[in-house]
């Protein structure tokens, strides 16, 4: 078995998942069972030009190979330990995810990425490209730290498993685990990596979520705010189905206004960072608690899952409103 970690938090096997999925859609097809046609429109696009840090939302998007352009861009690595800061392990990096990172202005696909500006939770703010800008990333985390500006080939988080019983398959609960991440874990087991070397995505380049879904959740835990921002996704699709729809959207492709496809891989299964503070929304460990009711079977364990992760399969631009249509 091939264990691979990915951004929601968890340990699986994505060759596994992949053929899964890929045989489950033949299946389907086969059965005459699969259909197409419009799901929804794009409510909301989410990029996030710092890994762990609140990010930007926007009205139009350019999508290439490597998923949504500039998005996790960066990312803040410890200096120490070499490990990358991750809102995963918030006792570690309590200020992390109170931060907010955006481009100056956007980023074009055939330059150099622009500077993002990055406001720290103090009031302070500092240009990625500024001099000092590790200078004051380290005082502001009491760390020695460096905005790394690309991955190498794979990187190492601490990861925090929530007390929630049965929330983390592997049994891990209230504690701290070591977890690396990124492309590496494609390229040391002789698999086609679905993020570039360089970027700081954990496995996929892009993440979807429906409007349908953070309702379901809602109705759930009807105390709880289910709102996207706590989900982190590129995407939020706006549909009028009812319940978990994307559950059912893996082996199959989604094509986003005029030019944009992209193939569904995996569903997303959710570490702690939904339940974190963000902005206005307040920490609740209630939203773990209704993520559990979507436990889902991903290469052979049950992981709780929100929305799907996706790659590229044909680029172009993204607009709020565009149609988004399953194949």
């Amino acid at each position: 078995m091939v264990a691979l970690a990915r951004e929601g938090g968890h340990d699986i096997d994505v060759g596994r998942a992949l053929g899964a999925v890929r045989e489950e859609a033949r299946s389907r097809r086969a059965k005459e069972m699969t259909w197409s046609g419009p799901v929804g429109r794009v409510q909301t696009l989410w990029r996030f030009p710092v890994k762990s840090m609140l990010g930007e939302q926007l009205a139009a998007v350019v999508v290439g190979r490597g998923g949504i352009l500039g998005d996790r861009a960066y990312a803040v690595r410890d200096r120490a330990t070499g490990k990358v800061a991750s809102a995963k392990y918030p006792r570690r990096w309590p200020g992390l995810l109170a931060c907010r990172a955006a481009f100056v202005e956007p980023p074009c696909i055939d330059d150099e990425l622009p500077p993002v500006r990055i406001e720290l939770a103090d009031g302070d703010s500092v240009l990625s490209d500024a001099p000092d800008v590790d200078a004051v990333l380290s005082r502001f985390f009491g760390r020695d730290v460096e905005l790394a500006r690309t991955a190498q080939n794979g990187y190492t988080i601490d990861q925090y498993h929530p007390a929630e019983e049965n929330y983390d398959p592997e049994g891990h609960r209230d504690e701290v685990v070591e977890a690396r991440f990124g492309a590496a874990f494609f390229n040391d087991r002789g698999l086609p990596s679905a993020v570039s070397e360089g970027s700081f995505f954990d496995l996929f380049p892009l993440s979807v979520i429906t409007s349908s879904t953070l309702e379901r959740l809602h109705e759930l835990a009807p105390q709880s705010r289910f709102e996207a921002r706590r989900f982190r996704m590129n995407v939020v699709v706006e549909t009028p189905a009812r319940g978990f729809v994307e559950n059912d959207w893996p082996g199959h492709t989604l094509t986003i206004g005029d030019d944009v496809r992209i193939g569904v891989a995996i569903p997303d299964p959710r570490c702690v960072m939904p339940s974190l503070a963000q902005g206005d929304l307040p920490p609740d460990p209630k939203v773990l608690k209704a993520l559990m009711h979507n436990r889902i079977e991903v290469a052979g364990s049950l992981y709780p899952c929100a929305g799907v992760y996706a790659v590229t399969e044909a680029t172009g631009t993204v607009r709020g409103d565009d149609l988004v249509c399953l194949l």
